[in-house]
């Protein structure tokens, strides 16, 4: 038996058959989700009694089967969650194992290389390059990897063998530390996997070198999603007043200085980011201020000061990370939104941002709609916008179509 004939078997890190691989039985009809091309399984589509979901370990590796005993593919299994199961292949010639990896990585990476010049990007997004549940960031020679379930942290070591084979970095980092990763039953930890990783790696971006922390930073260290964002936004920036509200290590607001910005006004809560973002912008020969401060907080306190923009970006984190959360978070986009208009001079722009995937595109802009009534102005929008190239989307998991960006023009006073 070779191994590309073998299995991926967590328990042991090595290879076992695919014929040892046990089945996870679905209920009658419940594989049409399956067949349109998503890859989750809901706990509620098993036959629990042909196949009890309590027979698995968190990680397992399956065959998944419909009623009729069809193959529909490999999964990983986590019991414990909503979203019992993943697909990770629907040919069995090739089962999860490290094969599957290589082959896995190097699809995605050559996707990048034909959109970047240079490698920096996200390499592996998820569901969208068919690895469910990993993320992983390059930053030259260098790998930021999150691994967001159970399945994917029993491949570990896969993982890294796979990207020692594809893109041969000299240092990766496990950047373990989503909260998500508690609904899963798994630890919160941040460490080396690879070589020395660096405190923080520079990044060339719409002429400004960034330097982006790794182990202390968010999330993967940089937010590439939003690399097209900045350009779009930069070529609205000569000669204007700028606000750039949750702007992290001052992405936003560093690449309008770079294009020729009047002035440039970073806020964030984080100490950290800001020294980050005045750094960087030292270092590209820009001159930028900062605000450190809670977002409503600060917007309130430069309504108070008269203050006006000619551009205005806000770029929050998720107010909505679930289904139940929506109602709350749903406000707090109206709220926010209305804060920033406020600020926006006559004939500005805002750019409006959310990368709530339970925030749909049309209650962002009704967000903005609404403000814009409530202050008596106008606001047209010029451009709606998503993530980066390097985040497809796969048409049947529309989940991986979260960021949305809406660049409107706010005319009156």
């Amino acid at each position: 038996m070779t191994d590309r004939d073998s299995v991926f078997d967590p328990a042991t890190g090595g290879q076992r058959p695919p014929a040892d691989l046990p089945p996870l039985r679905l209920k009658p009809h419940e594989e049409r989700r399956l067949q349109s091309g998503h890859l989750w399984i809901f706990s509620n589509e098993i036959d629990v009694a042909a196949t009890p979901l309590t027979a698995f370990a968190p990680g397992d590796c399956v065959q998944v089967r419909s009623s009729r005993d069809r193959f529909l593919g490999y999964a990983y299994v986590n019991p414990q969650t909503l979203i019992a199961a993943r697909l990770l292949g629907r040919d069995p010639a090739h089962p999860p194992g490290r094969p599957l990896l290589v082959h896995r990585m190097k699809v995605a990476l050559s996707l990048r290389e034909r959109l970047y010049a240079k490698p920096y990007y996200r390499l592996v997004f998820g569901e969208s390059d068919l690895l469910p549940g990993l993320v992983v960031d390059r930053y030259d020679d260098t790998c930021v990897v999150q691994v967001g379930t159970a399945g994917m942290e029993a491949m570990k070591e896969g993982i890294l063998e796979a990207l020692e084979r594809v893109v041969k970095p000299k240092a990766v980092l496990w950047k373990n530390d989503s909260p998500s990763r508690g609904l899963e039953g798994l630890p919160a930890y941040v460490e080396a996997a690879l070589g020395t990783v660096p405190e923080e790696v520079t990044i060339d971006e719409g002429g400004v070198t960034f330097r982006v922390p790794l182990a202390a930073g968010q999330k993967t260290g940089w937010f590439f999603d939003q690399t097209a964002n900045r350009a779009a936004v930069a070529r609205l920036a000569a000669g204007a007043r700028v606000l750039d509200v949750f702007s992290y290590a001052g992405s936003f607001g560093l690449q309008a200085a770079r294009a020729g910005a009047g002035e440039v006004l970073c806020v964030d809560a984080s100490a950290a980011a800001l020294e980050a973002a005045a750094a960087s912008a030292a270092a590209s020969g820009l001159t930028v201020a900062t605000r450190k401060g809670d977002a409503f907080d600060a917007l309130a306190a430069l309504q108070e000061e008269r203050r006006r923009f000619d551009l205005v970006v806000i770029d929050p984190p998720a107010f909505i990370k679930r289904r139940k959360d929506h109602p709350k978070g749903l406000a707090a986009y109206r709220k926010l939104n209305q804060q920033a208009m406020q600020l926006v001079a006559r004939d500005g722009f805002l750019v409006s941002c959310s990368c709530s995937w339970h925030l749909h595109a049309d209650e962002l802009t009704d967000a903005v709609q609404r403000a814009a009534r409530h202050l008596g102005r106008l606001a047209q929008v010029v451009e709606f916008r998503g993530q980066a190239p390097d985040h497809p989307v796969h048409p049947a998991i529309p989940e991986t179509r979260y960021l949305k960006a809406v660049i409107c023009r706010v005319t009156g006073d």
